[in-house]
């Protein structure tokens, strides 16, 4: 099979880039997380939604794009490079469901399956699933608020399947962010009289990271044309590793100033720490791997 982009989905990409680097860029970024406690951008959100950000599944007929998966993926994967804040998956599964979810009017939550967070509970407009006596808990990300609810509604197989995937398209976005700015920082920080990059530890730690997410890049463009609940499993397991991953080798290349606020690299740690806690995670994705082993020998 081809997983090569096509003109069209390579416009589509660079489109939603363009628009999330305009309209989130690293200011933005910091000023976000130097503000305090995350506040949603209602006006970001709109602009996203008259993008066609959220409706790009939704048919033409009913108010949207009327692409296929594979767009979403592409579109979520820039998301995730810019750590784009916000329910964005929930908001995306609830187009042509909740009324203004498609055009960013309205902001939708979703109370996860896997472990009964729910995130933006406060800001959200509906909430997807039963958040009765949610507790606010302390987030590892400070631009993602957090909920626990004591226990949670089982989300439907396809719900499951699409949040898994697009989960995994963010953190591709990110594993691929973290190994340009470790490649960035090896070419012009100096040490001993010439760049860090020219150590072999380096240029291996940097090699490393790429080959995690080109990987993770193939494992995950392929689920998103296949659909199946196997390779959605796979690449979920593979994006995860290497945007975990990748963003520690990239704090090691940064050394200690990976870790203070100056620095971007412990935001894309602490986002992808956070998303391997949705629904479809490791543990999880293994599973569904494992029963297909299993099946497959039976």
């Amino acid at each position: 099979m081809d997983f090569q982009l096509t003109d069209d989905q390579r416009a589509l990409k660079a489109g939603v880039r363009d628009l999330l680097t305009a309209r989130f860029g690293r200011d933005r970024l910091r000023a976000a997380v130097a503000d305090g406690p995350p506040d949603l951008d209602r006006a970001l959100w709109r602009e996203l939604g008259a993008a066609g950000f959220f409706a790009l599944r939704l048919p033409e007929a009913d108010g949207g794009v009327g692409v296929g998966l594979p767009e979403a993926v592409l579109a979520f994967e820039e998301a995730g490079r810019v750590l784009l804040p916000g329910p964005l998956i929930a908001t995306h599964l609830a187009a042509g469901v909740v009324d203004g979810a498609a055009t960013g009017e309205v902001v939708v939550t979703a109370v996860d399956a896997g472990g009964g967070l729910v995130e933006w509970l406060d800001q959200a407009d509906v909430v997807q699933g039963d958040a009765a006596g949610a507790e606010p808990l302390t987030s590892v990300d400070p631009l993602t608020p957090l909920h626990r609810v004591p226990a949670s509604t089982p989300a439907q197989p396809g719900d499951v399947l699409l949040t898994s995937l697009l989960t995994a398209a963010e953190q591709l976005g990110t594993a691929s962010r973290t190994c340009e700015l470790a490649v960035q920082h090896a070419r012009t920080r100096e040490q001993f009289g010439q760049p860090i990059g020219a150590f072999q530890a380096v240029k291996h730690l940097c090699a490393q990271m790429l080959v995690r997410a080109e990987v993770a890049r193939a494992a995950v463009y392929a689920a998103a044309v296949t659909a199946d609940p196997t390779d959605v499993a796979a690449a979920r397991l593979l994006a995860d590793e290497a945007a975990v991953r990748g963003a520690r080798d990239c704090l090691q290349v940064h050394g200690g100033m990976g870790f203070t606020w100056e620095s971007d690299v412990h935001l894309y740690l602490k986002r992808a720490w956070l998303r391997t806690q949705r629904t479809g995670g490791a543990t999880e994705s293994e599973e569904t791997l494992a029963g297909d082993l299993l099946a497959g020998t039976g």
